[in-house]
């Protein structure tokens, strides 16, 4: 059984689920990020779990294929280079895909979160939780200004 379910679970496959298995949250916090469903699914440790759970499982096999992947993988550090090198393989390309996954969705799900919090309309919202969806960090700058005009603060923090 172990190994049919090892079978299924090819890095093509994880790819496959993890990016359109991510889309039903993204259209929650989108959409109707007030609703119970939403605060319980895309608001909780569910998500970051599952996504943990298969960072964690290609690592396993990553390390069960005795690739010197994940010792090298420090090299990436030292020029860009070697994060070529390193992202060259389909695991370690997976899980940054997967890493990519779970820290836009949290971002996302803290952006509408934020957005509730200072009584924004959606429509104010709706532009840059899509650009965070497609780019991460830009959608992030893009809210944080919409912010500081619609809601009148300037915090760094929250």
């Amino acid at each position: 059984m172990l190994t049919q379910i090892q079978n299924y679970f090819t890095f093509e496959t994880i790819y496959l689920w993890a990016t359109f298995g991510i889309l039903p949250f993204w259209l929650m916090i989108i959409f109707i990020p007030n609703l119970r469903i939403t605060q319980i699914l895309v608001n909780s440790i569910i998500i970051p779990l599952i996504l943990g759970t298969t960072y964690g499982y290609l690592l396993y096999q990553t390390l069960l294929l005795d690739e010197n992947y994940i010792l090298e993988s420090f090299n990436l550090y030292i020029g860009i280079d070697n994060l070529y090198v390193l992202f060259s393989n389909e695991s370690f390309l997976l899980i940054f895909w997967l890493h990519f996954l779970a820290l836009s969705i949290f971002l996302g799900s803290w952006v509408s979160r934020n957005a509730i919090k200072y009584n924004m309309p959606r429509s104010v919202v709706f532009f840059p939780i899509i650009i965070i969806y497609l780019t991460g960090p830009i959608g992030l700058v893009i809210y944080w200004i919409v912010r500081v005009f619609y809601a009148k603060k300037l915090g760094l923090h929250d």
